[in-house]
């Protein structure tokens, strides 16, 4: 009888990648995917280690699904398998195997000591994608050293795929939409200080096979002319910034680049060019040292750059990380007040721009029956726009828009309008 896997994919569009070629090595082993979780044999919780949050969400998706088919066997990796390994073996005895990156994931016994990876995941192929859209990691670690962040540790240094299996993976996937991620997306090609950094001619190569290319996770200083003429080229103008923080001293103490200023002019010269051009990023809130001076920064950076889209984080203390023994910590109360606030400033402007959306005519592309994005929202990440059931999914059609609530907005096949 033929097994059959079910896959939890926790964390960001990257791992999501991963658990996409899991699946087709999986396939290509001879196990069925199920339809469900009651269904699977295997069950496979690809795990996020990236904050204390991320952690606590994988742990106990993990103990749940335990709980919910208890006759599975259930094997988690991902990042946290890759980082803690036998220790996170030794504290879930739910799981009967820890497979860090490239270690076979198939039904087998519980290893006792960690595994050497006999496959490299990065590379393996995966099936056309069942969406209208696909995510393409196009290079996995990272040469930086930024204070908050641990990925170096367990992801490794840059290590960044050939154009032409990314090409390769392109015409795979059959996709309208790719969206190409990676841990540093902007020095792809310029692996440990070395090579060319080759962003800009891999966008070319894939943009023939393509409708629409979106990137994610652009490092602010690597934003120069030539890659924003490149990304308003390819008639999807988002930019995903990756700032952090605007005050200057606590940006120093991150050991990132930039500070508000150096960000609005970015900004606002895209803008220049392209008035629809959308933009997102994530901000850091109670790093060690963040002042009231530094969150009031923050606050008016937020208000002037009038960004579509915004995250906020509470500073999560990782082992490892140059952050993790700095003193001056901000107190917990104080840290998810001053979230808060951001949120509820953040949440006004995400509103108000979409309300000016009202009346408009836009592309869209449809991902499913009655849901749709314009080039404005990233799948699975930004708001949606509600279409009619009957547009066709996975075809690109012209609709007004209607309404808007919060994030997501209502909208009109512009062939049925009266």
């Amino acid at each position: 009888m033929t097994k059959r896997f079910f896959i939890e994919t926790l964390g960001c569009p990257k791992n999501q990648v991963d658990s996409d070629k899991l699946v087709g090595k999986m396939l290509a082993d001879g196990l069925e995917a199920a339809d469900d979780l009651d269904q699977a044999d295997l069950v496979v919780v690809n795990t996020c280690a990236f904050i204390e949050e991320a952690r606590q969400e994988s742990i106990d998706t993990i103990l749940a699904i335990s709980g919910e088919n208890p006759d599975a066997e259930l094997v988690v990796t991902g990042c946290m398998a890759e980082r803690y390994g036998d220790e996170l073996s030794d504290a879930l005895p739910e799981a009967d195997k820890v497979a860090g990156f490239g270690v076979p994931v198939s039904i087998g016994a519980k290893p006792k000591g960690p595994e050497a990876p006999s496959f490299d995941l990065l590379n393996l192929p995966r099936p056309a994608s069942d969406r209208p859209w696909a995510y393409i990691k196009i290079a996995e670690g990272c040469d930086r050293a930024c204070g908050f962040c641990a990925i170096p540790t367990f992801r490794g240094p840059q290590r960044s795929r050939s154009v032409e299996s990314i090409v390769t993976e392109v015409q795979t996937l059959e996709a309208q939409e790719v969206v190409l991620v990676a841990q540093d997306l902007a020095s792809y090609g310029r692996d440990q200080g070395e090579g060319t950094k080759d962003l800009i001619p891999l966008i070319e190569a894939i943009k023939p096979h393509v409708d629409w290319v979106r990137l994610l996770y652009l490092y602010p200083s690597e934003l120069n002319n030539a890659l924003i003429e490149t990304i308003l080229a390819t008639e999807v103008p988002y930019f995903d910034l990756s700032l952090q923080h605007v005050s200057p001293p606590l940006m120093r103490r991150m050991k990132r680049w930039g500070n508000g200023d150096k960000f609005i002019e970015r900004i606002t010269a895209i803008r220049s060019q392209a008035t629809d051009a959308a933009f997102r990023s994530n901000f850091i809130v109670g790093y060690p040292g963040e002042t009231e001076a530094d969150h009031d920064q923050l606050l008016d950076f937020v208000a002037e750059a009038d960004l579509d889209w915004c995250g906020f984080f509470a500073y999560s203390p990782e082992a490892g990380t140059y952050a993790f023994d700095l003193d001056d910590e901000v107190d917990s109360h104080l840290m998810h007040e001053r979230l808060a606030e951001l949120r509820e400033l953040q949440d006004g402007i995400t509103a108000r721009k979409r309300d000016d959306l009202i009346g408009r005519t836009v592309k869209v592309l449809v991902d499913e029956p009655g849901i749709a994005r314009s080039t404005r929202e990233a799948p699975e990440i930004d708001g949606v726009i509600t279409v009619a059931e009957d547009l066709a999914v996975g075809e690109f059609h012209e609709v007004e828009v209607v309404g808007a609530l919060g994030p997501d907005l209502d909208a009109v096949a512009v062939s049925a309008q009266p």
